[in-house]
């Protein structure tokens, strides 16, 4: 397990961003790993929604592990799971449930601030820090921060405050500091460079492509919750023109063979 963790932070080494499209079952995640993902990561969102929850906290932790062990048992890459807030607001309970992670298998975590003081998100990031040294384990924290994609502060502060959360965030342990919604080049670079850990951005609507996001310096891109969505638009294309319809020429419709899909799965 320590290992796949040093493997997957050489992964933030560059120069081109580690590209991580985000999983949300073992399935997705297989797929992902045969189509040469070098990593995988999970989307919490998806995860949730595949698991018949609402995202934003509401699965409950057993869930998420029980999760990512069915992610980790098909794979041979290093696994990096979303675990939202830490599903407690409790450093220790934190700890304890990255503890169950590493049992698993998984090599990194993302864990969120959202609208909690960043003093909250550092207690756990260095409660999961101390869990992993008692356990004789190592896992990468990519410490996410909402400021650009909850708009926490004035358009005009969030460099500046995302460069704070990333110092405190980085003294409390911290590896890698995820900016979801970030996209202005100008305060990719100022955050690149102040914040003196790989930086992971997200897919999104207007963000430069990743060979231009490696010049920038950006160290990690994912692909977040948009596999899952566009999917779940799919599904519910499919479903309804087939309940409207009763047609079965759809179902065949940019199908993925039933033995492409079986082969995924065949020595697992």
């Amino acid at each position: 397990m320590s290992q796949q963790a040093a493997t997957f932070r050489r992964m933030h080494g560059g120069p081109e961003p580690l590209r991580l499209p985000n999983a949300w079952d073992a399935g997705s995640a297989r797929l992902f790993e045969s189509l040469g993902a070098s990593a995988i990561a999970t989307t919490s969102a998806g995860v949730a929604w595949a698991q018949g929850y609402a995202d934003g906290g509401k699965m409950p932790a057993d869930v998420a592990i029980a999760a990512a062990a069915s992610m980790a048992r098909v794979l041979r890459v290093p696994l990096s799971v979303d675990m939202e807030n830490g599903y407690s607001d409790d450093a220790k309970a934190v700890g304890e449930i990255v503890r169950q992670l590493f049992d698993v298998g998984v090599a990194g975590i993302n864990i969120e601030d959202g609208t909690a003081a960043p003093s909250n998100l550092a207690a756990k990031i260095e409660a999961i820090k101390n869990a992993a040294s008692k356990s004789g384990a190592d896992i990468f924290v990519n410490a996410r921060t909402d400021v650009f994609l909850a708009n926490l502060v004035d358009a005009s502060k969030r460099v500046d405050e995302t460069l704070s959360r990333g110092a405190t965030y980085r003294a409390a342990g911290a590896d890698g500091l995820f900016v979801p919604g970030l996209r202005d080049a100008a305060e990719i670079v100022a955050i690149v460079e102040g914040v003196g850990l790989p930086i992971n951005l997200m897919a999104w609507p207007g963000l430069a492509a990743s060979d231009e996001l490696g010049r920038l310096g950006v160290r990690r891109l994912s692909a977040g919750s948009g596999i899952s969505q566009m999917l779940w638009g799919q599904a519910e294309r499919l479903a309804r023109d087939f309940l409207d319809t009763g047609r079965s020429e759809s179902m065949a419709e940019g199908s993925m063979p039933y033995g492409q899909l079986q082969a995924l799965f065949a020595e697992k």
